[in-house]
């Protein structure tokens, strides 16, 4: 089959907006384990410690611990495989790449009055790419189910009239149709030009569909692709109280970029199709802004023994997203001769920005210290995605969004143990964590487990550190959001190795 590049030569202002799920909105609320090499290498149970440029990230009172000003820098090595299955047919993928993962600094301010019952003060800026969004997998099988479900989905009630215009410009109608009817008219307007659905009747007030393929077998391949990350600049301040209390706050200015390209393909050989082979690919850009805050404290119990309480306000954010759509189909058509049918809008569509509310986050944590030998931490926390929500609220789309995810997510913990011991200038880590689906069915995305060991050399006043990483877990992906609701299973391996330099100020 002939595919076509799809070039995008113009842009559309969509007055409707795009198609938001718990899909996208899960993406853009959770957080990868990312940050130093010595945090990662404890696997992040960091909540009661402090003493970290990414500690301030869990317990922004852990700024305070530092006893000079510190910088550290951190480069990383992802790669990420993936194993998938769809209807007993499995495929493998790997992503690898470098990148600039954290970088930031801490000033101590020393009291030098004695009488004062305040110690010191600390100021910190850092930066932390929290998650990243590269990853790629190809999934393939025979399916009896046709993604002619998913134009019909979109079809079925809407008036012909208000799916197609009569003019021969694809790309003038496509962008009239989003005008003036919204993205689902869209969808539902590629069905209809590509032969893939046949109205009952051509009179513009029909609402009812019906597909010209053919019930049977559909071998099928679905290849997906993306790129971007989730970032944050924290701005930290926090002091020491007396000699057992540290106290500190985070103001977060969150940062996103996410691009997807998916392509699917279905060929057929069914008695009495009309239509035999479908390609379709759709392109996704996300652009988005936030903001957040966390208050954090942490508390000497003895000198050895450490207690750390953090609240995690929600994450408001803005999100702008602009999406293309390529569809090409090969008719068959015993009068005339069979021919390809190529539907290419040519255009970009800029959809409405809307806001997400992420959820809010508890977490405690207790550390024992035991001098300059060594530590063990443990660190939990908790977060209920059930109180994700699209906004504004009063939206008779994302109301019906955040009931849905009202009942599909729920509250997930997470658990983290590390611990540490020094031989002179070595220091020997390890962690381990695990974090519960936010789904109620965790079959859609399952439990994550994870595990790290590290090293480090201290230097001096320089510090080198290294860790090494590892999670897996367990996810469906769906192909397409309505009526063609097939998905593939993933087991999706991601490890990585982290270089972290830190130095006295």
């Amino acid at each position: 089959m002939k595919k076509i590049i799809m070039l995008a030569i113009s842009s559309f202002v969509m007055s409707f907006s795009f198609g938001q799920t718990v899909t996208d909105a899960l993406r853009y609320s959770n957080d990868d384990l990312k940050g130093t090499s010595r945090f990662r290498a404890l696997s992040g149970a960091f909540g009661a410690l402090g003493g970290d440029l990414s500690a301030i990230s869990i317990n922004p009172a852990g700024s305070a611990v530092f006893t000079s000003s510190h910088a550290t820098f951190t480069l990383e090595n992802q790669n990420i495989d993936n194993e998938t299955n769809y209807f007993n047919v499995n495929n493998t993928s790997s992503e690898s790449n470098f990148d600039f993962t954290q970088g930031g600094a801490v000033f101590v301010f020393r009291n030098n009055r004695q009488d004062s019952p305040w110690k010191k003060f600390s100021v910190g800026i850092n930066f932390e790419n929290s998650k990243h969004y590269d990853d790629n997998w190809r999934a393939s099988g025979v399916s009896q189910n046709s993604v002619d479900q998913y134009f019909l989905a979109n079809a079925q009630g809407l008036p012909l009239g208000e799916i197609t215009v009569d003019d021969p410009n694809t790309t003038y109608v496509y962008s009239q149709i989003g005008s003036l009817y919204g993205y689902q008219n869209q969808q539902a307007f590629l069905g209809y030009d590509s032969y893939i659905l046949e109205p009952e009747t051509f009179d513009d007030n029909n609402t009812v569909y019906f597909s010209n393929i053919a019930a049977g077998d559909f071998n099928q391949a679905y290849n997906y692709s993306a790129t971007g990350y989730n970032g944050k600049v924290t701005f930290n301040a926090a002091a020491q109280y007396t000699d057992d209390l540290y106290i500190g706050l985070n103001l977060n200015s969150h940062f996103l970029n996410y691009e997807r390209y998916t392509s699917y393909y279905e060929t057929n050989n069914n008695t009495n199709t009309l239509v035999d082979e479908v390609l379709f690919d759709n392109t996704l850009t996300t652009n988005g802004t936030g903001f957040s805050f966390q208050l954090g404290t942490i508390y000497k119990v003895t000198p050895e023994l450490r207690i750390g309480f953090t609240y995690d306000s929600p994450t408001w954010m803005t999100i702008e997203e602009e999406t293309t759509q390529y569809l090409e189909t090969f008719v068959i058509d015993e009068t005339n001769g069979d021919f390809y049918q190529i539907v290419n809008p040519s255009i970009v569509n800029i959809f409405p920005s809307y806001k997400l509310q992420t959820p809010s986050r508890f977490s405690s944590s207790i550390a024992y210290v035991f001098g300059q030998k060594g530590l063990i931490s443990f660190d939990y926390s908790t977060k209920d995605f059930s109180n994700t929500k699209f906004k504004p609220t009063s939206d008779a789309y994302y109301s019906a969004q955040n009931n849905i995810m009202s009942n599909l997510l729920t509250r997930a913990n997470t658990y983290r143990i590390g611990g540490e011991y020094k031989i002179k200038q070595f220091s020997l880590r390890g962690g381990y964590r695990f974090e519960e689906s936010p789904y109620k069915n965790d079959e859609i995305i399952g439990d994550l487990t994870g595990y790290s060991f590290g090293l480090g050399y201290d230097f001096g006043n320089t510090v080198l550190d290294l860790a090494y990483s590892n999670s897996s877990q367990e996810r469906q992906e769906q192909f397409f959001d309505v009526g063609f609701t097939n998905a593939a299973n993933i087991d999706r391996t991601n490890s990585n190795i982290t270089l972290s330099l830190s130095f006295k100020l």
